[in-house]
């Protein structure tokens, strides 16, 4: 049985380590902002689109899908990047009555120039981990998420403390 002073200790070490992983992110997120003047939202988003002209005529909705978050969230960003004129909205050629995205040259130079996101640099290193370590660390996540009674929120799977962000299937 563990005496009462490790066990206090041991609780503080988690939550220092949860404090750590909220810290990081806002600080992150905070540098992406004062770096490329752009929130987390806005570079997944540009990226999204970038990745998806290859493919044909980029709408909201393949956007929304792409990055996990609900249209009305990526409808909002979207008008924050055209206005910082980064991306256009076109009539589709097959559709007028629908809306296409296209990056401006701005926005593909502003592509060029980005920082890696938090989650994309944290992905590479869990995936580099024995499956069955990344599994461990799935497992205990998840039951911290129950712990703390927040299996019921619904979360993208984007490091961000933005609090509009929201899944797609809202």
């Amino acid at each position: 049985m563990i005496d009462s002073g490790n066990d206090h200790d041991l609780s503080d070490e988690v939550l220092r380590a949860i404090r750590r992983i909220l810290r990081r992110t806002t600080e992150h997120s905070r540098h992406l902002t004062r770096v490329a003047g752009l929130s987390v939202a806005g570079m997944l988003c540009l990226k999204a689109i970038d990745a998806m002209e290859n493919d044909g005529e980029v709408t909201v909705v393949g956007v929304s899908r792409a990055v996990h978050l609900a249209s009305a969230t990526v409808s909002r960003i979207l008008d924050r990047l055209e206005a910082s004129q980064l991306i256009e909205r076109r009539p589709s050629r097959q559709d007028r009555r629908r809306v296409c995205l296209v990056l401006t040259d701005t926005g593909r130079q502003k592509l060029r120039e980005l920082p890696e996101p938090l989650q994309e640099h944290f992905v590479d290193q869990l995936r580099e981990l024995p499956p069955e370590t990344q599994q461990q660390i799935r497992d205990t996540l998840q039951l911290v998420v129950r712990m703390m009674e927040a299996d019921t929120l619904d979360a993208a799977p984007i490091l961000t403390p933005e609090p509009d962000f929201k899944s797609a299937d809202e």
